[in-house]
């Protein structure tokens, strides 16, 4: 766990490629596992841990309706990504936080900063101080990133929190009354938090990026929740958001390409590309894969009314092998109570699917792989993963095991590689293999997305967030490679 938190909070700095005229930035997301060796000696702990915390995260969203504010984040060591930033000038200080798609704001722990239940989650010894926010401006009751972390109360509504007289109020803006603080609720801590901005940098050779007035939460006090969030989200505190307002062109979107690991510490070593702002058409041409798989297909972003921070798309059918499962009416569009739809997730590890189509899928799957192998109920258990099998002797999986594609709303359907969705490892004496998607249960009655696509699906993928025309992209690319190229063109 040390060496887990000493790569949390001591990140080697990267270099990005930039210029304030340019339309991309180009910089590192570091796999949260790196350097964790014991997770990677026990592989059923790794896979039960991040099936739990999916499945967490997932089920999380539909509870979101009975707190004011309530998102859902990963916290499983193995499954998520993080990236770097540096805070303030004299001096900056420097932290990782995980990168999420899934919420809207970017924050920090903060000095004073205490931690409820954290004990099994850093190791207080290894890191760094919280952040000193002592220079920071805080942000004011009546500003509209006020409002909006409030859930969108009337800035007189905060400011009347915020102790502001009614004369005050009515009269002139509030603007020496600081915004109250916030309470976020997570899938397993929470943590109360104030506003504040500053000057928001990524550490980089010359010329450096810098956001000034960045706005962003500081927590003094949190449970199970140690480390920052990059919350990438739609909504107007998100990182690409704020960075909107340096430049459209940066702001107008940003694609990740998650290099295949399998629960690999070796590939894991390598970054995987995070690309924020807008592709040339030479930039197009440069990220072609070798294999020719380099263009995108897009699919739609659902507006939803409930969650409106979320990546929300529609699914239309899973295939296995010849056979097209079709997907139920609420997985293809979000009605008004934003119930319905599938959601982009850079911070779940596997794909969660409503019960009736993952039922649909696993059995068909099943059907195919149980005619080779024997199932593995005590690998199912130990897991959380299922259906698994007994693959001794097996060295290529990709001739028996079927294929599986999402077919997304708009024509647009990408094709899994085998590593992306069935995972084979040795446990104990024997080898086995399961499949990497899972049983999101009967969501009908609680509402809110009805499946989301996690990150393992997405390794392999460059992932297009287009914000400018409202719709994401997939496109299969050798994502080390990408970041070579990126980094051999700049």
């Amino acid at each position: 766990m040390a060496s887990l938190i000493s790569f949390f909070f001591f990140s080697i700095f990267f270099i990005a490629y930039l210029s304030v005229s340019s339309s991309q930035i180009v910089l590192p997301l570091s796999h949260s596992a790196m350097n964790t060796k014991t997770q990677f000696n026990h592989t059923h702990h790794l896979l039960k841990s991040s099936s739990v915390q999916s499945t967490t995260r997932f089920r999380n969203h539909h509870r979101s309706h009975l707190q004011r504010r309530q998102i859902s984040l990963p916290l499983s060591p193995g499954s998520d990504y993080t990236l770097t930033l540096s805070l303030g000038d004299d001096p900056a200080q420097t932290i990782s936080l995980y990168m999420d798609t899934g919420s809207d704001l970017v924050w920090f722990p903060c000095a004073p900063f205490e931690c409820i239940l954290c004990e099994d989650k850093y190791d207080i010894n290894a890191a760094t101080a919280p952040f000193n926010v002592s220079s920071s401006a805080f942000v004011p009751c009546n500003s509209p990133s006020c409002s909006a972390v409030h859930s969108s109360l009337p800035s007189s509504d905060v400011c009347a929190i915020s102790r502001c007289p009614l004369v005050t109020i009515e009269t002139s803006d509030c603007s020496s009354f600081a915004c109250p603080p916030f309470y976020y609720a997570y899938a397993d801590g929470s943590l109360i938090a104030r506003l504040y901005r500053d000057t928001i940098s990524i550490p980089m050779s010359s010329p450096s990026l810098r956001l000034k007035n960045f706005t962003f939460g500081c927590a003094h006090t949190a449970l199970a929740e140690p480390v920052g969030v990059a919350g990438f989200g739609r909504g107007v505190l998100s990182l690409p958001a704020q960075l909107s307002n340096l430049s459209p062109q940066l702001g107008s979107s940003f694609s990740y390409c998650l290099i295949s690991h399998s629960f690999d510490q070796q590939k894991i070593r390598r970054p995987s590309p995070l690309i924020l702002g807008r592709y040339s058409l030479d930039d197009e041409k440069k990220t072609e894969s070798v294999d020719g798989e380099g263009e995108f297909q897009y699919t739609k972003m659902l507006d939803n009314p409930k969650y409106p921070y979320f990546y929300c798309v529609g699914l239309e059918a899973v295939s296995v092998g010849g056979s097209k499962i079709p997907a139920p009416e609420t997985l293809q569009r979000v009605n008004r109570h934003g119930d319905g739809g599938m959601v982009v997730d850079s911070g779940t590890t596997f794909t969660m699917l409503p019960a009736k189509l993952y039922e649909a899928v696993a059995a068909e799957f099943d059907h195919r792989v149980s005619r080779i192998y024997k199932r593995s109920r005590e690998t199912e258990d130990k897991t959380g993963l299922s259906p698994c099998y007994y693959i001794d002797g097996e060295t290529k999986l990709v001739a028996k095991v079927p294929k599986l594609a999402l077919h997304f709303v708009g024509n647009a359907t990408i094709i899994l590689p085998t590593r992306n969705y069935f995972f084979g490892f040795t446990s104990g004496k024997r080898k086995v293999g399961c499949l990497m998607v899972m049983n999101g249960g009967d969501v009908a009655d609680s509402g809110g997305p009805a499946a989301l696509l996690g990150n393992y699906q997405q390794q392999g993928f460059e992932v297009m967030y287009d914000l400018e025309k409202g719709r994401v992209g997939f496109a299969r690319k050798q994502c080390a490679t990408l970041w070579d190229s990126w980094n051999r063109g700049r």
